[in-house]
């Protein structure tokens, strides 16, 4: 199967949610569109930690969800700073785990409880893709507090091609 993500669209895909987590306004932290959505903190600091789940799945072979950690009102320039060493780890264990390794079992359990087992490599594309659908939820928070918007897949109302 093999299935990995070029570095290419690594570096584009973590730049492009990086323009957009360094405009969280850290004053609005506990603001939420709609009681049951996450408040913008709780938002950013998952994307901040989403590329760890990279690194995770290419050097391990399970991630236990009862271990999680919880969340918190961090600002913007904390979450920047762990976002930053979160994609520095994950770029590097993106170029050195390649080839076979990339089929092996990865599973995501919850104590005992057995989640899923799907191969590494799939399971990194995953984590890419769930990253990318939280990067979208944000915009629209950033929208609705009225933050300009960079552009992302081409311009915004915002901005135009960066």
């Amino acid at each position: 199967m093999n299935t990995a993500i070029p570095i290419s669209e690594f570096d584009e895909e973590m730049a492009t949610t990086r323009r957009l987590v360094e405009r969280v306004p850290s004053e609005k932290g506990e603001w939420r569109p709609h009681e049951k959505s996450f408040p913008l903190a709780h938002l950013t600091q998952l994307l901040s930690w989403m590329p760890s789940w990279i690194s995770k799945s290419l050097t391990t072979t399970e991630l236990d969800l009862a271990e999680g950690t919880g969340y918190s009102i961090e600002t913007t320039g904390q979450l920047l700073r762990v976002f930053d060493q979160h994609v520095s780890q994950a770029r590097s264990d993106l170029e050195s785990v390649t080839g076979s390794a990339l089929d092996v079992d990865w599973s995501l359990k919850v104590g005992d409880k057995l989640l899923a087992t799907t191969p590494r490599g799939v399971v990194v594309r995953q984590h890419l893709n769930h990253l990318i659908h939280h990067r979208g939820q944000l915009s629209v928070y950033l929208r609705l507090l009225d933050v300009p918007l960079p552009s992302i897949y081409g311009p915004t109302a915002d901005e135009g091609w960066s």
